[in-house]
């Protein structure tokens, strides 16, 4: 994406300096990175420096830079889900309304169940699956279920024999689950592992760069979890989410609100939706996409505060601190 200074973009021009004011006062703890784009072109462009992880091995201080990747934590969810609506245009996975199970023929035991053979890849994608699932343990506790599911001998297999304890559809409860079914199903569709039908499809065409998946302990991608970008790659993604460049039939379901997510925020196919047409993937430690297409931005948002009780602080002054006030 082209950089233009912020007042062609329609920006008030001291811009960076806002943002350089916040941090200087400490109102944005722990934030990396920061890439705000309007109408396609780069308007400001931040890097910081801290402590920092790939997933749960710490990585000392770095200091931040243009090529410096950084986990995206569970925004890789909602990048997953556009990554199933690239298999699903071109004819490679099932529809959303389809059973989870006619995906995993393995499983013909599982199938047994009428009301775990009703599930649907759409349960998966907005996270209603009605199965036990809680992460709410720290993420190195096999008490965390996305923890005990990477333990397990067969991660699709963990998530689809919990015990049902609602309905299907009837309640979002959050899970990492979901997110590594959705997975499978696109590397099935697909015949590819999913971050090579990612690089093909997704990373490539965009000029998107370098990136890096982490994997389990199978050799799979973490497909809740562990996908790693610059701030300026997961821009470029935004971008062509915002504008429909790629999966143009598929981004207006995904970002659709369907279910309730907690107050005031709803859930589409793996990214939280507002029923303006604003729409944000959101990941642990502060690390934000911003989609707000009513003003043609995009702000991607990088930060260190793993965990943190504040973890929103960050990535929420950016954008309504910073960004949103220097609109001219």
């Amino acid at each position: 994406m082209q950089m233009v200074s912020p007042e062609r973009a329609g920006f008030a021009p001291d811009l960076p300096h806002r943002l350089d004011a916040l941090v200087r006062r400490g109102g944005a703890p722990a934030l990396h990175g920061v890439v705000v784009a309007r109408h396609g072109r780069v308007v400001l462009e931040w890097y910081g420096g801290g402590e920092d992880h790939v997933l749960n091995t710490p990585l000392g201080h770095v200091d931040f830079g243009p090529d410096t990747l950084h986990d995206l934590r569970s925004v890789t969810k909602s990048l997953v889900a556009l990554l199933y609506g690239l298999a699903l245009e071109s004819g490679r996975v099932p529809d959303p309304g389809e059973p989870i199970l006619t995906v995993f023929p393995e499983y013909a035991d599982l199938a047994e169940d009428p009301r775990r053979a009703g599930l649907t890849i759409g349960h998966a994608l907005t996270m209603t699956m009605g199965l036990e699932w809680d992460e709410s343990a720290p993420y190195t506790s096999p008490a965390n279920s996305e923890i005990a599911m990477e333990l397990a001998p067969d991660r699709c297999r963990y998530v689809l024999e919990r015990p049902f304890v609602e309905e299907p559809g009837e309640r979002w409860r959050y899970s990492g689950g979901a997110a590594a079914l959705v997975g499978a199903i696109v590397a099935k569709g697909t015949g590819l592992r999913l971050e090579e039908f990612a690089r093909r499809e997704l990373f490539e065409p965009l000029g998107v760069g370098a990136f890096e998946w982490s994997a389990g302990s199978d050799g799979t991608v973490l497909a809740a979890s562990g996908l790693r970008l610059t701030p300026r790659g997961l821009a470029r993604i935004g971008q062509a989410v915002l504008d429909r460049e790629v999966a143009p039939g598929w981004i207006g379901e995904m970002l659709r609100p369907r279910v309730p997510a907690w107050e005031g925020v709803s859930y589409g196919y793996m990214w939280y939706a507002g029923q303006d047409g604003r729409a944000m993937a959101l990941g642990n430690g502060g690390q934000r996409l911003f989609l707000l297409p009513d003003l043609g931005l995009v702000v991607a948002v990088t930060a260190g505060d793993y965990n943190g009780a504040g973890q929103d602080t960050a990535p929420r002054a950016v954008l309504e601190d910073v960004v949103l006030p220097a609109i001219a």
